[in-house]
């Protein structure tokens, strides 16, 4: 059946209206107003008695008017909102079993407004007592738990004087008794009543009175230690000696901040002794005030014939540890069957083998120990030798996932690479691409490419040594037009801006250029007029750079396509955890390119950054990838490069905060394995309140020299 709630505007002859209330059914409705519920179904027939809500207006049907109940003697009372028969007999100062039996037909749980009872006028005697008793009215807000505390009882003497009264329902007005000079609640021999105080624990209870849980359960049979009520009483035994540990053990009582390892290290034993000790005992759920049993002179775990015990100690690692000791990784988990060595626990012991023997490396080779910031390539560079040979005389490496500590084999005097007559040898170093390589040689990547077959210019690696062709002729540009090398950030758009050309003369300069994919160090030719290099106070292959504020080496490498070494070496003396605004140092690399010299009206210059994309830009914007792409004809958006200068449309964002980092921060340059986890660590902080003083950091993608703010503890 459809039904809908709907609010007459009036009720038919006969009903009258009535708003739902909190808690109203059709049933105890029609019992409050003498009705039936297929009455009330049948005025009101759109109305669905299943989904009442409050507010909502019903018709009720009028009953034949109840003649008065017999009263004699007494006097009629109209129920008024709000009554029961408690609040009107303690007004009459009557009892509410009198007023029961003066209404015989009425239900006491049912009254309703306008119903008429009988007031008897001969009032009996108030509710008595049992001898040894006092009455007493509820109030709002009483519990047996208050009552029986306030009058220095125990429950259960106040349930036994109320045997009719639920104490789960107790009524405002209604009377109970409460038994004088109740004695205090009966403990066993041996133990003494206490009242649960707020804030009480079982634990805290024991605590306080140098005793066990264990013990206070055997003397409180039945007591549920997760419910304590305030108010109730229960048994504490009296002297309860302490736990008993066993022979060679000494109890000892869990204090906040406790870790099973936490006692271990501080009792001088281990983990696995103390749960022997305890069997049963959780490890992980520890509770204040509960006593465990300590072994005493617990011997140091024994580790095999030339190895030494060692507790691990908070920032440890099996690489940090090996490294420690002149060790090896396979040498600790060789001696210490089962170890973890991703799941090293603080004050664990493990065993440290002594005078490891180097690792044996095959005649010709000579052992080298893996440090922090080295790679393959530059083990090989450092060394005077190739990846391949290193990889050669240490099968299995895995040349990607070098550990500090780890120990691998050097090839010495590795023959150079033999190249073929014409040319000669050269090993790739740090910002080297094919193209800068080619440029510096005087030659083409065709030329180098047709020296090296099979090499991959798209992934040259520092120590890697290729073949440059000699002599190659620089490449011829047509009359009217100049060579030209391409660096980071160039477009053919910009370079029309700065030579005073289009970009359709170069493109008809450079038949077969891909304006979409230039390669930094590629010659192309430039119609137009060269801009005029700016004077140069610093070595040959360095121009001279202001530091501004939020400079950091590690960006400007970034910016000039260069690395924070071959900065420090262009710059010796310069402190680079010191640089100062205004300064001036000799910058190696490619100058990024300066902004154009005029965006088109409605656009800004920006330089392009480590993680830019067009997408990027077009949200921190507020405007397009399409606005972008048409405010930068011939820029690849695939293929940016950090300090590419672009114009954007759209409203700039606010200016970042400068590299001072904010009040209560402090400046800090990353460094080879740190992370925020670490960090945090290191300098008592929590991970979010160092993402929270640098927004925009990727706490995946932290560089070495980058500078971010730690929160100051």
């Amino acid at each position: 059946m459809y039904y809908n709630s709907y609010m007459p505007n009036k009720c038919p002859m006969g009903t009258m209206p009535y708003m739902v209330k909190a808690g109203d059914t059709f049933y105890n409705i029609a019992i409050r107003c003498n009705t039936t519920v297929a009455a009330l179904m049948a005025a009101n027939p759109n109305v669905n008695p299943n989904s009442l809500y409050i507010g909502q207006i019903i018709c009720v049907p009028m009953s034949q008017p109840q003649p008065q109940p017999p009263c004699p003697g007494g006097t009629y009372y109209t129920v008024k909102a709000g009554d029961t028969f408690f609040s009107i007999a303690r007004r009459y100062n009557i009892s509410v079993d009198a007023l029961i039996a003066a209404n015989p037909n009425v239900n006491p749980d049912a009254l309703y407004v306008g119903q008429v009872i009988c007031i008897p006028k001969t009032t009996p005697p108030p509710q008595t007592c049992p001898v040894g008793t006092t009455p007493y009215i509820v109030r709002p807000g009483d519990t047996f738990f208050s009552i029986a505390r306030r009058y220095n009882i125990s429950v259960d003497a106040l349930i036994a004087a109320n045997p009719n009264v639920n104490p789960d329902n107790l009524q405002i007005g209604q009377q109970i008794c409460i038994p004088m000079g109740t004695p205090p609640q009966k403990c066993p021999i041996g133990t003494t009543p206490y009242t649960v105080k707020a804030g009480d624990t079982i634990f805290s209870i024991a605590q306080k009175h140098n005793t066990t849980v264990d013990a206070i359960l055997r003397a409180n049979p039945g007591l549920n230690p997760n419910n304590l009520q305030i108010g109730q009483i229960i048994c504490i035994p009296m002297g309860t000696p302490p736990q008993q540990c066993p022979i060679g053990t000494t109890p000892y009582t869990v204090k906040a901040g406790d870790t099973i390892f936490s006692i271990a290290q501080k009792h001088n034993t281990t983990v696995d002794a103390i749960l022997r000790a305890n069997p049963g005992l959780n490890p992980n759920n520890l509770q204040i005030g509960q006593v465990i049993c300590i072994p005493m002179g617990t011997p140091p775990q024994q580790c095999p014939i030339g190895t030494t015990p060692y507790t691990v100690k908070a920032g440890d690692t099996i690489f940090s540890i090996a490294q420690k000791h002149n060790t090896t990784v396979d040498a600790i988990l060789r001696a210490n069957p089962g170890l973890n060595p991703n799941n090293l626990q603080i004050g664990q012991v493990i065993c440290i083998p002594m005078g490891t023997p180097p690792q044996q490396c095959p005649i010709g080779t000579t052992p080298y120990t893996v440090k922090a910031g080295d790679t393959i390539f530059s083990i090989a560079q450092k060394h005077n030798t190739t990846v391949d040979a290193i990889l050669r005389a240490n099968p299995g490496l895995n040349p990607n996932n070098l550990q500090i500590g780890q120990v691998i084999c050097i090839p010495m005097g590795t023959p150079p690479q033999q190249c073929p007559i014409g040319t000669t040898p050269y090993t790739v170093k740090a910002g080297d691409t094919i193209f800068s390589i080619a440029q510096k040689h005087n030659t083409t990547v065709d030329a180098i490419l047709r020296a090296n077959p099979e090499l991959n210019p798209n992934n040259l690696q520092i120590g890697q040594v290729i073949c440059i062709p000699m002599g190659t002729p620089p490449q011829q540009c047509p009359a009217g037009t100049t060579p030209y090398t391409i660096r980071s950030g160039d477009t053919f758009y910009l370079l029309a801006q700065r030579y005073n050309t289009t970009v359709e003369a170069i493109q008809r300069a450079n038949p077969g250029v891909d304006p979409n994919n230039l390669q930094i160090g590629q010659v192309i030719c430039m119609p137009g007029t060269p801009p005029t290099p700016p004077p140069s106070g610093c070595p040959t292959g360095t121009t001279p750079y202001t530091i501004k504020s939020g400079d950091t080496f590690y960006l400007l490498a970034q910016r000039y396509n260069t690395t924070v070494e071959a900065i420090q070496r262009a710059n010796p003396g310069v402190n680079p955890n010191n640089l100062q605004i205004g300064q001036v140092i000799c910058m190696p690399g490619t100058p990024p390119t300066p902004p154009p010299s005029g965006c088109p009206t409605g656009t800004t210059p920006y330089t392009i950054k480590s993680g830019d994309t067009f997408y990027l830009l077009a949200q921190r914007y507020n405007t397009t990838v399409e606005a972008i792409q048409k405010a930068n004809p011939g820029v690849n958006p695939n293929n940016l490069q950090i300090g590419q200068v672009i114009c954007m449309p759209g409203t700039p964002p606010t200016t970042p905060p400068p590299s001072g980092c904010p009040t209560g921060t402090t400046p800090y340059t990353i460094k080879s394995g740190d992370t925020l986890y670490l960090l945090a660590k290191k300098f008592n902080t929590t991970v979010e309140a160092i993402e929270k003083a640098n927004p925009g950091i990727n706490p995946n993608n932290l560089q070495i020299g980058q500078v971010i703010c730690i929160p100051k503890a």
